[in-house]
């Protein structure tokens, strides 16, 4: 195991692993204690759901390759479909959102992270059905944060001046730093603060539990996916909760030969496919093309020649 974060340990690994995997196949045949056979449902669903999550994190934790969380991620946000769908049986409410993101921060942090893996995992497909989910409940154009992480790959999202939790404050300024370097300080110091900012989070301090806690990995993948999308240098971060391996697979992402997936384009090759393309070395740049044209370069990039990475099909 080449874990990727000192407080896992191979027997937790092996335990919480086996844990997630036996969650779903668990709840089938076993009762949960809850006032009406709807919240049952919503409850197991939510359990379900965030069990998947944690395998998702744990795999990322011990080291594991990292085209292995794939096939876990896409069974996440099938998770997250059906806790909407059972949660709003029970509420009434067919929009209801699976992640109360005003309120309560980390659930919105939860919320991000999902966003932030589909996004550096590139499986914008899955990030199209998870983000569905929250505007239909409203949540579309009411946070900064939200809507920068969506811009380059969905279109017509809206420019917005707020968000919810002041947690955000230096990851969002990041985005709009007057130089590269402020983006680049803004950045550390997010990561620097913040584990210590989610102390009240159900996650938080349970590498102490033991090797059969819930301990699943202390991630700020927001703050990788922002790097990514914005082109900030992350070359000086060297904090335990960035994934910085993460953001490297994400901008030398090449698809298998046998995906669907589209591949990255280097600046003056030709466009691949129709469609909406940016790149992280131009702010604003989702643009689009036809296939077979030429696509540009930018000047002034810090990363040497522009990558173009796919940001969607046509506008509907």
């Amino acid at each position: 195991m080449n874990r990727r974060q000192q407080f896992l340990t191979a027997a937790h690994y092996a335990f919480l692993s086996s844990y997630c995997d036996e969650e779903e196949g668990y709840w089938q045949f076993h009762p949960m204690q809850a006032e009406s056979p709807e919240q049952e449902a919503s409850l197991k669903a939510r359990h379900i759901q965030s069990a998947f999550l944690s395998k998702l994190i744990l795999l990322y934790t011990a080291g594991e390759p990292i085209d292995s969380m794939v096939p876990v991620l896409e069974k996440l946000i099938g998770k997250y479909e059906l806790s909407q769908k059972a949660l709003g049986y029970y509420e009434q409410s067919a929009n209801i959102s699976p992640l109360a993101i005003d309120d309560w921060l980390y659930q919105y942090e939860e919320c991000v992270q999902v966003i932030s893996l589909c996004v550096l995992l590139h499986r914008i497909d899955l990030l199209k059905r998870f983000v569905a989910l929250l505007d239909a409940a409203g949540f579309a154009g009411t946070d900064t944060l939200y809507e920068d992480l969506l811009s380059h790959h969905l279109p017509d999202r809206q420019d917005v001046d707020g968000w919810y939790h002041a947690v955000y404050n230096h990851l969002i300024r990041a985005i709009y730093a007057a130089t590269k370097d402020e983006a680049s300080a803004l950045l550390k110091q997010y990561c620097d603060e913040w584990y210590l900012a989610f102390e009240q989070a159900p996650w938080h301090n349970s590498h102490l539990d033991g090797d059969e806690g819930s301990y699943e990995g202390y991630w700020a993948f927001e703050a990788a996916a922002i790097a990514f999308l914005y082109g900030i240098d992350d070359s000086k971060i060297d904090h335990m909760v960035y994934p910085k391996d993460l953001v490297a697979y994400a901008r030398g992402f090449t698809p298998a030969p046998e995906s669907a997936q589209i591949a990255r384009i280097e600046a003056g090759q030709p466009c691949t496919h129709t469609g909406y393309w940016f790149t992280p070395a131009q702010a604003n740049s989702r643009r689009h093309f036809k296939q077979g044209e030429s696509m540009p370069s930018v000047s002034d990039s810090s990363w040497g020649d522009a990558l173009w990475y796919w940001a969607g099909e046509e506008k509907q």
